[in-house]
C-alpha cells in the first residue's frame, strides 16, 4: 500500500514511440478546433496593435526614444512575440487536470503505463507545435506589415530563440500542472488560477518587458520565481538583449527551471497518490 497508486501498472520511463504519439495526439487535438485558433489568433493579433502603439509612446516619452534597453525595433517585436507566444507556452486556459481530478476520471490517468506528469507534457507539446504554426506566426506576420520589427543579428540567435520558447513551455507547463494539481486538495482551482493569471501577466514579461524595473527587482524576480523564465527569457534572446554569453546563461536558467518545475510536478503528483490510496479513492 505504500507504493504508488499506478507504480505497478506503468514503467519508470515512457518509451519514445509512446511520447511522439501523445505528442502528435495533441498537435490533432488542437488543430480540430479551427474557429477557436482563428478567434484566438484575432484577438492576439489586436491586442498587439493596442500593446505596441502603447509601449511606443512609453518610449517616445522617455526623451530619448530607449527604455530599459529597448529601443522602437526591439520594443515592436516583443510585443508582437510577446503575443505570438501567448498560445505557444499557453499561459491560461488549461484546465484539463483539474477537470478530471473533479470527476474522478484521473483514475484512469493513473492506470496508463506512462507517468501522468509524462503524459500531458507530451500531449501539451503537440498543442504547442500546432500553435507555433498558427498562433505564433501570423501574429510576427501582421507585426512586420505593420511595424518595423527588430530583425536578430546573430546566427546563433535563432536556434538558442527555440531551444529558449522550448524550455519556457516545459516551465510554463510544470506551474500550470502545480496548479491544476491542487485540485487533488482543494477541488476548486479557480482562486489558484486566478493568482496564476496574474502573475504571468505581471512576472513573466506580458505586460511589459521586466527590463523596465529597478535592476535589483529584476533579478530578484528572475532567481527567485519561474515566471521570467516562461515569456521574458525567450524575448530576450530573440531581440537580443545583452551579448551571446549573457543569453546563454539566461537559458541555462531556464533550463534548471524546467528542471526543478518537473522534479516538483511528480512530487505532488507522488503525494497526491499517496493521499488517494490512504482516502480510499
Amino acid at each position: 500500500m505504500a507504493d504508488d497508486l499506478a507504480s505497478a501498472t506503468r514503467p519508470s520511463a515512457a518509451g519514445v514511440r509512446t511520447i511522439r504519439a501523445l505528442a502528435g495526439a495533441g498537435f490533432r487535438r488542437y488543430s480540430t478546433y479551427r474557429q477557436a485558433t482563428v478567434a484566438s489568433t484575432f484577438t492576439n493579433s489586436i491586442f498587439g496593435f493596442l500593446r505596441c502603439y502603447v509601449l511606443l509612446a512609453t518610449l517616445a516619452g522617455t526623451g530619448v526614444g530607449v527604455a530599459g534597453g529597448y529601443d522602437p525595433p526591439r520594443i515592436a517585436t516583443y510585443c508582437w512575440a510577446s503575443q505570438g507566444l501567448i498560445g505557444v507556452v499557453l499561459l491560461w486556459g488549461w484546465n484539463d487536470l483539474a477537470d478530471r481530478i473533479r470527476s474522478g476520471d484521473v483514475m484512469s490517468d493513473l492506470l496508463r503505463p506512462v507517468h501522468p506528469v509524462t503524459g500531458y507534457l507530451a500531449a501539451d507539446l503537440g498543442r504547442a507545435g500546432y500553435a507555433a504554426l498558427t498562433r505564433f506566426a501570423v501574429p510576427i506576420l501582421i507585426g512586420a506589415i505593420f511595424f518595423d520589427l527588430y530583425v536578430p543579428q546573430r546566427a546563433l540567435t535563432y536556434p538558442l530563440f527555440v531551444l529558449s520558447v522550448g524550455l519556457g513551455l516545459v516551465v510554463s507547463f510544470g506551474v500550470r500542472y502545480l496548479a491544476n494539481a491542487a485540485a487533488y486538495w482543494l477541488l476548486d482551482v479557480r482562486g489558484v488560477n486566478m493568482v496564476w493569471a496574474f502573475a504571468t501577466s505581471v512576472l513573466a514579461g506580458l505586460a511589459f518587458p521586466l527590463h523596465f524595473l529597478p535592476s535589483w527587482l529584476v533579478w530578484t524576480v528572475w532567481v527567485a520565481t519561474p515566471f521570467p523564465s516562461i515569456l521574458q527569457a525567450p524575448l530576450d534572446v530573440l531581440v537580443e538583449w545583452g551579448s551571446p554569453a549573457q543569453l546563454m546563461a539566461v537559458v541555462a536558467g531556464q533550463a534548471a527551471w524546467a528542471a526543478v518545475m518537473l522534479a516538483l510536478c511528480r512530487l505532488v503528483q507522488r503525494r497526491a497518490e499517496r493521499k488517494m490510496v490512504i482516502q480510499g479513492g
